[in-house]
């Protein structure tokens, strides 16, 4: 099937440039200034729309069993709300198997959950939750059979990693060619605030932030790259960064050639800790939690200087019916997350483009061509070269839309983003050249999104 983009300014992460794009089996075959429109399938209109690549969001947990609950977006839900919002590719953080599970466990688990239900592609991280021999030795055969070429470890929740693990850990996964991605938060610091906070009976939703202060996110971070340093520079990914503080010890390292990259989300973009005094408070309980608007600020500054990296989401839904029945009086009860994957490139484009902070081009290394880069995806995701897959979002720069959550596709009862203005819009989604979303109308298909076997690391990819 041949598809033609006609009229529209093509961006990708490094120029913009009118041309038509031709579309051939799902791949792009060709941009040039005036492709006729004969012999093709279909027309579709761009003029002045900006077609960008499709966002590539790397921080998502779908179906995610966090042990008191389930998250109630699955592979289906969770990827029609992505490809809804502009996304095309998503990689999804599995959660924790039983205890003592080997890698492919979860892998196998989570391979059953997307199968026939994504409607756009998709992979996975792997999740490690214990080191020991056989742990390390089975990173090979995630890497280079199944196609995982990268792994998240936590320094906090039930299967946090001492140091000395954390060090092997970082050296194996340089050894075979994986990006170590981490949740840092001092655990010692978080459980001994919580257990004082219990005691003295402050269990609202703001003892939630308070019990997670920056410093405990900050501290955990810098230990991280210190080990990684340690362990030979093994390349090290920070998931969700919330606060300035965490971000200078980033820059520090980047400053001296570490390999070291950062991605932040929206809500530590837009959302600040004054809503956990509000009523509905359970709505935003996260973690990292949100941070004093002062933190945005800073973070602002790293989108614009370049020291962060990429802009994800870690959409998490658990229901607002659901967190008010388990934690009505006790912030320590509720489920962790934020919807946001359908956002995430509207939020972005109006709070940085719009607004003149970054370019397009710069919005779209941000959103999909950096991560694409780093998590084993390019060139065949993240650009519009010839040769690449034709997945694309077309945006309107020009339309203003305010966000409501009964016009989303998620499976959750609530929107954080409830009432924004955005101004700039994607009215178009298609993967691998099929229009799967069309001016909020979702008309993809479960079963079209396919496993995407990830090369193994690089820094020089891209």
């Amino acid at each position: 099937m041949k598809v033609l983009i006609k009229g529209g300014t093509l961006v990708d992460a490094n120029r913009e440039y009118r041309r038509d794009l031709l579309i051939e089996n799902g791949k792009i075959a060709q941009t040039s200034a005036d492709i006729p429109d004969k012999q093709v399938d279909q027309v579709i209109d761009a003029s002045g729309l900006l077609v960008m690549p499709g966002g590539v969001d790397v921080h998502t947990h779908f179906n995610i069993d966090v042990g008191i609950a389930r998250s109630c977006d699955d592979f289906f839900t969770g990827t029609r709300a992505a490809a809804c919002g502009g996304t095309t590719t998503i990689i999804d953080h599995m959660g924790f198997g039983p205890t003592g599970c080997n890698l492919h466990h979860q892998l196998e688990l989570y391979h059953q959950y997307a199968r026939d239900k994504a409607v756009i592609d998709y992979s996975f991280h792997g999740v490690i939750q214990h080191i020991n021999d056989a742990i390390l030795d089975e990173l090979t055969s995630m890497v280079h059979e199944e196609g995982i070429s990268s792994f998240k470890f936590y320094l906090t929740y039930k299967y946090n990693l001492q140091d000395a693990d954390t060090l092997h850990l970082l050296r194996r996964l340089k050894e075979v060619g994986a990006l170590a991605t981490v949740h840092p938060e001092n655990n010692a610091v978080v459980n001994d605030n919580r257990e004082r906070f219990i005691k003295e009976g402050k269990t609202a939703p703001i003892w939630h932030a308070r019990s997670r202060p920056v410093a405990c996110e900050a501290e955990a971070i810098a230990r991280t790259i210190n080990l990684a340093r340690l362990a030979g520079d093994a390349p090290l990914y920070i998931v969700h960064l919330s606060n300035g503080l965490g971000l200078e010890y980033v820059k520090l390292a980047q400053a001296q050639c570490q390999p070291v990259w950062v991605e932040t989300c929206p809500q530590y973009l837009l959302l600040d800790i004054n809503l956990y005094q509000r009523p509905d408070a359970l709505k935003y309980i996260l973690t990292p939690p949100l941070r004093p608007h002062g933190e945005q600020d800073k973070l602002w500054v790293g989108i614009t200087d370049g020291s962060i990296n990429t802009v994800a989401t870690d959409h998490c839904t658990f229901p607002l019916s659901l967190r008010q029945r388990m934690a009505a009086d006790d912030f320590t009860r509720c489920p962790n997350g934020l919807p946001g994957v359908e956002n995430r490139m509207a939020l972005l484009f109006s709070e940085g483009v719009a607004t003149g902070r970054i370019s397009p081009s710069r919005f779209v290394a941000l959103t999909s061509a950096t991560p694409a880069q780093l998590f084993g995806l390019w060139p065949r995701k993240g650009n519009l070269m010839p040769g690449s897959d034709a997945d694309l979002v077309l945006f309107d720069p020009h339309c203003r839309t305010t966000i409501h959550h009964s016009e989303l596709h998620d499976n959750v009862d609530y929107s954080p983003w409830e009432g924004f203005t955005c101004h700039g819009w994607p009215v178009m989604t298609l993967s691998r050249g099929e229009v799967v979303c069309e001016r909020g109308r979702f008309t993809g298909r479960a079963g079209h999104g396919r496993f995407l076997h990830r090369q193994p690391f690089s820094v020089n990819r891209g």
